[in-house]
Order: structure tokens, then sequence, then C-alpha cells
């Protein structure tokens, strides 16, 4: 495992930790669909949450400024893939981002969590 893969792990550690601690219920990590990887699953309630986890170290702003238009179309697509292959109804489905932000010597300084990001059209 590389040093990128380390911290990307890393923030999906702390990511999963602040869902939980924040009532909702992590079903899987790192889901590959035809359209590419899904970081987080989870359940909130009756909802279904894909996550995009960002994780950047001690760099101006925040890590979930780094998600543009491109990828939350391609995170929308990944969704529905899944929700096709599992049978799950879209209307029940949101898309957030958590923003792992490190400081100088490596520390979680600043963790975020967007909820119901908005999907751009193209």
């Amino acid at each position: 495992m590389n040093e990128r893969q380390r911290l990307g792990e890393f923030g999906e550690r702390v990511a999963a930790h602040r869902l939980e601690a924040g009532g909702m219920r992590v079903v899987a990590r790192n889901v590959r669909t035809p359209g590419g990887e899904i970081d987080i699953v989870a359940h909130d309630g009756g909802d279904v949450v894909f996550v995009e986890v960002r994780t950047r170290r001690a760099a101006p702003g925040l890590a979930a400024e780094t998600v543009g238009p491109v990828k939350l179309r391609r995170m929308w697509q990944c969704a529905m893939d899944y929700c096709e292959a599992g049978g799950i109804d879209p209307e029940r489905v949101r898309i957030d981002v958590v923003s792992v932000d490190l400081g100088p010597g490596g520390q979680t300084a600043h963790v975020e969590h967007f909820r119901g990001v908005e999907i751009p059209d193209e």
C-alpha cells in the first residue's frame, strides 16, 4: 500500500467513525460498480447514503472542495448502479461528502460531514 492509499484508508476510517457517531450505520466500504468506486455506503434511517471521503494533509481550504461536478455525477451513476443491482428505491438515496483535513503533524485537524450534496447538471 502506498502513501496515498494509506492516507485514503485513514480518512475513510475517520469518516466511518464520524458517520456512526452521528447515528448512521456503515454497511459497506470501497464498493466497486461499473462506473467506479463508492467509498462508503451507509444507512441513515430509511435512506441509503453514498459517501465520498476526501482527505488532505495541511493544505489551504477543505478537502471537500476537491470534489467537483464530474466526480459528483460519477458518484450518482455509481449509486444508481448499486441501487439497480440491489433492488434499492433510488428515491431513498442521497450523496454525502466527508472532508478529513489533517494538520502539519498528520493529526486530524477538522472533519466535516456535508449531507445531501446536490448533483450538478451536465
